[in-house]
């Protein structure tokens, strides 16, 4: 009978801890998956509102940069109310400042 006991025993042993581990990886593939559906669900959602995928916009020149610019063509417009530049030299430096 001792023999018969502990052979219950250790299946018993060798039982509970095979559950525990399928438990356990149970719950972390169920916590992927569910990361999964919710990375999902907000792309949808995102299409689904018209929005597509978040797109990467160029940053805005810096406002300090934009001021410059301001200040260039203010001394531009001078220089040019003076006389001192043409209406063609005017036009291609303005072209220059302005980047287009």
């Amino acid at each position: 009978m001792p023999g018969l006991l502990r052979g219950v025993a250790r299946t018993a042993v060798v039982a509970g801890t095979a559950t525990a581990v399928s438990n356990r990886v149970s719950r972390r593939q169920a916590n992927r998956w569910a990361a999964q559906n919710q990375q999902t669900y907000e792309a949808q959602g995102y299409e689904q509102q018209g929005y597509g995928q978040p797109q990467a916009y160029d940053a805005p020149p810096p406002a300090d940069d934009m001021d410059a610019k301001l200040a260039q063509l203010r001394e531009l417009g001078e220089l040019k109310s003076q006389g001192v530049l043409s209406e063609e030299e005017f036009a291609a430096q303005k072209r220059r400042i302005l980047g287009s």
